[in-house]
């Protein structure tokens, strides 16, 4: 019968406790992943959100340059 090798129960407790902690950051990261791909979504929405309504101002305004501050404008000049 062969003699079975073993790490000592010390160097197993250090490798089970290395891979629970690998185990929770690579969990994290793709927590962090999912999440990131929401906030592209929202950026992506919002985006169109912003051009939808930059559209509907310059039907009723013209071309103009907006304060966000204060929300006064100034007409864009066509450089043609």
């Amino acid at each position: 019968m062969s003699k079975v090798n073993k790490v000592s129960a010390e160097e197993l407790e250090i490798i089970k406790d290395q891979s629970v902690k690998m185990n929770n950051v690579l969990n994290n990261i793709g927590a962090l992943e999912i999440r990131k791909h929401e906030l592209l979504h929202s950026v992506a929405d919002l985006n169109r959100e912003m051009e939808d309504n930059k559209v509907k101002l310059e039907e009723k305004y013209g071309s103009i340059q907006i304060n966000v501050e204060d929300g006064t404008y100034t007409n864009i000049e066509d450089k043609e």
